[in-house]
Order: C-alpha cells, then sequence, then structure tokens
C-alpha cells in the first residue's frame, strides 16, 4: 500500500474500521489511484522539463543564427560601400585600377546571399520542429490529464457511494476523514487542470484575439469569484481596451485577485487593480493589504510547483501560469511586498 496512504489510515481511522469489507475495497482503490497519480504526473513532469529544455536550446540556436545574419549583414553592408566607392572612382578616373574588381565584388555578395539563403532554411526548419514538439506535448497533456482525471472522480463516486449505504450510520471522524479526502481530491483535480492550462499557454492556434475592455472585465472576474463581504475590490482609475485574448488576460487578472483574496488576513480587506499609461507597454498592478511576502520568495513564488510555507492548499501553479502568459505577450511580472504590509504584483503587456 502506498507509504502516504498508510499513514493517513493510521493517523485517521481505527483499525476496526479498515476491516470493514467496504472500507476495504474503497481503501483499495485509493490506494491503487495514488500510484496511478504518482506515475502519471511524475511522466508529465519529466515531459515538461524535457520539452523546455528543446524550447530553451532551440531559443539558443536562433539568437545564434541572429547573430549570424547581422554579421552577414554587416558584410554585405561594407560590400555595398566599397561598390559605390568603386564606382565614383570610376566615373571620376575613367580607369579600372582598383584592388578588388566589380566581378570578385559579385561573387562576394553571391556567396554572401547563399549564406542567408541557407540559414534561412535552417531557421524554418528549426521552427517547424519547435512547432511540432509543441503540439505534441499539448496532446500529450491532454491524454495525460484525461488518465489523472479518471480516477479521481471514481474515489468521488465511491465516497458518495460509501455515504449513501451507510445511511447516517457513520460515525463524525469517519464523516471528517471523507471530506479531508474529498478535498484533496479537488485539489488534485485543480494541480491536474493548471499543469494542462500551463502547457497550452503557448498555443498559437488557440489564439481569439479581441478588444478587451478591461473595466468590464474586472467587472466579470469579481462576480466570479465572489470576495467575501469584508473584502472590497476597487479600480483606482480608469482602464484601457486592449488587444489580446480575453481568456489569457482573464485568467492573470483572475489568479492574481483570487491570490490576493487568499492573502487577506485583516477584518477589513482591500484590493485595487492599478493602471499606468507607459510607453509601448499596458501597466496593471493588483494591491492588496493582506499578510505581504518575506523577500526570499520574491521570484521563487513565480516557479512552477512552488508555493509559500504556510500555503498549504495551493498546487503552486497560478502564478507560474501568469508569468508565461505575461511573457506570451513580450511583458514582465514583479512584485513589491514586504511582510505584513501586503503586496502589490505589477505586470506589463506589448502594446
Amino acid at each position: 500500500m502506498h507509504s502516504l496512504l498508510t499513514r493517513q489510515i493510521k493517523k485517521h481511522l481505527n483499525i476496526e474500521n479498515t476491516e470493514s469489507h467496504k472500507i476495504a475495497q474503497f481503501l483499495g482503490a485509493v490506494d491503487k489511484s495514488y500510484h496511478n497519480f504518482e506515475d502519471q504526473l511524475g511522466m508529465l513532469q519529466r515531459a515538461m522539463s524535457i520539452s523546455s529544455k528543446e524550447l530553451f536550446d532551440a531559443n539558443q540556436k536562433l539568437q545564434q543564427e541572429a547573430e549570424q545574419q547581422k554579421k552577414v549583414i554587416a558584410s554585405l553592408t561594407d560590400a555595398t560601400r566599397i561598390l559605390q566607392s568603386i564606382t565614383f572612382k570610376n566615373m571620376k578616373e575613367g580607369k579600372n585600377g582598383n584592388e578588388l574588381s566589380g566581378i570578385e565584388l559579385a561573387v562576394m555578395i553571391e556567396e554572401q546571399a547563399v549564406q542567408i539563403s541557407k540559414i534561412e532554411k535552417q531557421r524554418e526548419l528549426l521552427l517547424k520542429d519547435l512547432e511540432k514538439s509543441n503540439k505534441e506535448l499539448n496532446d500529450y497533456a491532454h491524454v495525460v490529464s484525461h488518465d489523472l482525471k479518471s480516477p479521481l472522480r471514481s474515489i468521488n463516486t465511491l465516497i458518495n457511494w460509501i455515504k449513501e449505504d451507510a445511511n447516517g450510520e457513520l460515525k463524525a471522524p469517519i464523516l471528517k476523514n471523507l471530506d479531508l479526502i474529498d478535498q484533496n481530491i479537488e485539489k488534485m483535480d485543480n494541480l491536474i487542470s493548471g499543469i494542462l492550462e500551463y502547457s497550452i499557454i503557448s498555443d498559437k492556434s488557440r489564439n481569439l484575439e479581441s478588444d478587451i475592455d478591461v473595466n468590464t472585465l474586472i467587472e466579470d472576474i469579481t462576480h466570479l469569484i465572489h470576495p467575501p463581504d469584508h473584502i472590497t475590490i476597487s479600480i483606482h482609475n480608469k482602464l484601457p481596451v486592449i488587444y489580446a485574448d480575453v481568456s489569457r488576460i482573464k485568467q492573470i487578472f483572475q489568479n492574481l485577485m483570487n491570490n490576493a483574496i487568499q492573502a487577506i488576513d485583516k477584518d477589513k480587506g482591500e484590493i485595487i487593480v492599478i493602471y499606468e499609461e507607459i510607453p509601448d507597454f499596458w501597466k496593471f498592478g493588483i494591491k492588496d493589504n493582506g499578510k505581504g511576502i518575506s523577500k526570499k520568495y520574491h521570484n521563487k513564488i513565480f516557479q512552477i510547483f512552488q508555493t509559500l510555507d504556510d500555503e498549504k492548499k495551493s498546487t503552486g501553479i497560478g502564478l507560474s501560469i501568469v508569468r508565461k502568459i505575461v511573457e506570451f505577450y513580450n511583458g514582465n511580472i514583479w512584485i513589491e511586498s514586504e511582510k505584513g504590509h501586503g503586496t502589490t504584483f505589477y505586470f506589463t503587456l506589448k502594446k
């Protein structure tokens, strides 16, 4: 039996409860699901790690090729200057006694043109390989997501059957433990959904860009997330209309606003949406008066599967998704916060 499940049984269940045939059958299904989830999640994490390395290597190659193209262009520019100089000198002196002949220049330019053509073809092949790799990763993520969620649904169904069959005869501690399993199932389901969303952010084939009134978007998100009565959400100044994929932009604001709600530990909570007009970018901020974040976490929290020490319910994916979407739009995201003094997440999006 899975070691974590064994510890949980010892901690939360009496020995006589585990000897029941229905409970034993249920625990067997849970144990199998634990192992399946662990195996599939490990495979998905390895696949994402490999894909990230491939993308990094490909990006390095593209940068190297870009540098090569700059050198080629510089050579062509020099050749053009020489050709212009020779042409001017020949016209002025009426002779052809130059060190570099027109034929030699033509040969050199032709060689440079061939080199540019080769580099361009290599770049196109590399981009095609990247697109194929991304598509395969996206397809794999969908399949694994389905395979991981199936056992979770089975466990949830088994829990409901046990509650119905017991017909109110289960003791309070057992019901509490079943509710605890339900909560963990929900967390695992959110984790799987987050991994899937993270893997498809850069899929340009799903772009549905349009004009987005961010004022209306914030109102819609506020109604959707149902902030507690003691927390108010306000807009600092009028927000712009931007051109982007509404589902991606909505996810940025929704994740950051949910994050702010969870961070508020005051009797009167306040979340403010900030906007500032700067050249070439839209700059936004989500400010809260919550518990704040220690400086040692300011970079760590944007990494996938990383959470704060006191956030046991978090999946560690929400902020990494936000960062990936922001980078998709050629922007940056950063945090200004001190422990006990609230937090502001700033991010920019390329216009």
